[in-house]
């Protein structure tokens, strides 16, 4: 996809004419999403049979990419995990709720969830090969609670490789700044677009290499927007 960065809230409003105007929808652009993760993760690997994938995600559409993800990685053979930080109840969209009804029925993808980090979900992550942050993406609004703050420490405590799903946990999309916790990545893979705070001068120590995955977006939804 050619053109600048853009800020979080223009992509709101790009997915938005993409869904309403166009109807290419949300649950179509999340399957991309989620598929070209998974992809990033297989082409770094090369054979990730037996490899331990783990999603940390949170109750937002980040997470819903999460659920994907791993839906497609335990196709490739991967122990996938993906760990809910919160309720399933709590799930926020229609098309993310889809996507976690999907992984309940699957015992190829083991799911943990709960509001605290327990010993089980630090066994899990501490033992990972890869683990993907799906926390928060460009969702995320004012302090960094619990337990969202113990498992982005968690992450950045941990020896796996850290793919970061759009930006990282606790780094500002627009800004660029940097929450009072925030994800260190080995790399980050954005949708459709660059975010303009993944180009600051400091950011790649959080986000590593950015690489800009086409989730089937067409370029009439970005008229009247950039």
């Amino acid at each position: 996809m050619k053109g600048g960065a853009i800020t979080s809230e223009q992509m709101y409003k790009i997915e938005e004419n993409g869904h309403m105007v166009i109807g290419m929808k949300r649950f179509l652009m999340m399957e991309n999403a989620g598929h070209g993760i998974s992809d990033f993760v297989v082409g770094r690997l090369k054979n990730v049979k037996g490899k331990k994938v783990v999603a940390v995600c949170g109750t937002g559409n980040n997470g819903g990419d999460g659920f994907v993800a791993c839906r497609h990685l335990a196709g490739h053979g991967a122990k996938a995990t993906v760990i809910l930080l919160g309720d399933p109840s709590s799930i926020k969209s229609e098309e993310a709720r889809l996507n976690w009804g999907i992984i309940e029925k699957m015992d190829s993808v083991e799911i943990i969830f709960g509001r605290e980090i327990n010993n089980e979900i630090k066994k899990r992550v501490a033992n990972a090969d890869i683990v993907l942050d799906g926390i928060f993406g460009t969702g995320i609004r004012g302090e960094i609670r619990e337990p969202y703050a113990a498992a982005i420490d968690l992450i950045n405590n941990s020896k796996a490789y850290v793919l970061a799903i759009d930006v990282p946990s606790g780094f500002d999309p627009n800004t660029g700044a940097i929450h009072e916790k925030v994800v260190k990545a080995d790399a980050t893979v954005t949708f459709h677009r660059m975010k303009a705070g993944l180009e600051g001068k400091s950011a790649k120590k959080y986000t590593g290499p950015v690489y800009v995955e086409n989730i089937g977006i067409p370029p009439e939804a970005e008229r009247g927007v950039v």
